[in-house]
């Protein structure tokens, strides 16, 4: 994939509210496939510091944590999410 990620966007968002990545103080917040329906939980996460990383996890399956005004932040599937490059 060609360009430098700029945006990683929730395909379908809750209420039609623009959602984008959440960013904590440990950075961007995955979700490892490999604990499957414990992915969610605290001790699995995964933490990135740039967008560019994130997108490529997000490539290789993991959950990305969204957020948006007013919506609590939850863990999206890499099939909902849509990596924008420029």
């Amino acid at each position: 994939m060609a360009g430098k990620v700029i945006r990683i966007e929730r395909v379908k968002p809750r209420g039609g509210i623009a959602e984008e990545p959440e960013f904590g103080t440990k950075g961007y917040c995955l979700g490892d496939p490999k604990f499957g329906s414990k992915k969610h939980h605290a001790e699995n996460a995964v933490y990135v510091k740039s967008l560019e990383e994130a997108a490529e996890l997000v490539s290789a399956g993991f959950s990305l944590r969204m957020t948006g005004i007013g919506k609590r932040a939850s863990l999206v599937s890499p099939n909902g999410l849509r990596i924008i490059r420029d």
